[in-house]
């Protein structure tokens, strides 16, 4: 099952210097019907003017995990991480027991991320934040595990929760698939491009909600940049 959530039908704010579009219900957007999608809580759209972004503030009991489409995104926090994460790579904070952090565009061009927020499966540990960069080359034409709370994911970023976030660069024409599983929901969306999944296309920035299949196949409609969770 593929339920379209086109980027037109997405909730969101624009604030000036931030503007937020919302894949599920967010701060003061709220629709019943896309609270979450399994432990998937949050897919924020966000597009960062240059020289701003959040100020500090506190989050506890949530995994945040940044993907960097395009600028750069600069985090700072109370435990004393400070990191830039670029285009392409990733950025995942364990809110844990508590920490307060701030995120901001310190580029000359405007950052565009998406911000996405799962409920984690161990509570009550210490907070934590990491970054790490994946070369586009590294997912070229294949599906690639940028953050899991699995531990046969050696190479992801760790995260205290039943869930991965996956990555695909796929030209036009490639096809790739991911073993999803029946018990499992994905929440896909292109960064970039237009897939085709099951027939159905999907263009740059829509969501889709996906349930109840075994592997997800995806063929490029065109040059395509592709983020997926797989979510309890």
């Amino acid at each position: 099952m593929i339920e379209l959530r086109p980027f037109a039908s997405l909730g969101g704010a624009n604030h000036g210097w931030l503007d937020a579009k919302h894949h599920f219900s967010f701060a003061n957007y709220h629709d019943p019907a896309r609270t979450n999608w399994g432990n998937l809580r949050v897919w924020n759209d966000d597009t960062i003017a240059p020289q701003s972004g959040f100020p500090p503030h506190p989050h506890r009991d949530m995994e945040i995990i940044t993907y960097v489409r395009e600028g750069a995104i600069t985090h700072q926090d109370n435990l004393g991480n400070k990191g830039r994460t670029e285009a392409g790579d990733v950025q995942v904070m364990s809110a844990g027991t508590g920490i307060a952090h701030a995120e901001y565009n310190m580029e000359d061009v405007t950052t565009r991320i998406f911000q996405i927020w799962i409920l984690p499966t161990r509570t009550g540990e210490k907070p934590s934040w990491g970054a790490k960069p994946f070369p586009k080359g590294d997912r070229a034409g294949q599906f690639v595990v940028l953050a899991s709370g699995f531990a046969n994911d050696d190479d992801a970023l760790p995260i205290r929760t039943d869930a991965r976030v996956v990555g695909a660069t796929l030209k036009a024409g490639e096809t790739a698939e991911y073993p999803l599983g029946r018990d499992r929901r994905g929440y896909l969306v292109p960064a970039t491009g237009a897939i085709e999944i099951d027939g159905q296309r999907i263009n740059a920035r829509d969501g889709a909600a996906i349930s109840e299949v075994d592997t997800i196949t995806v063929t490029a409609l065109e040059d395509s940049e592709i983020v997926l969770v797989d979510a309890a």
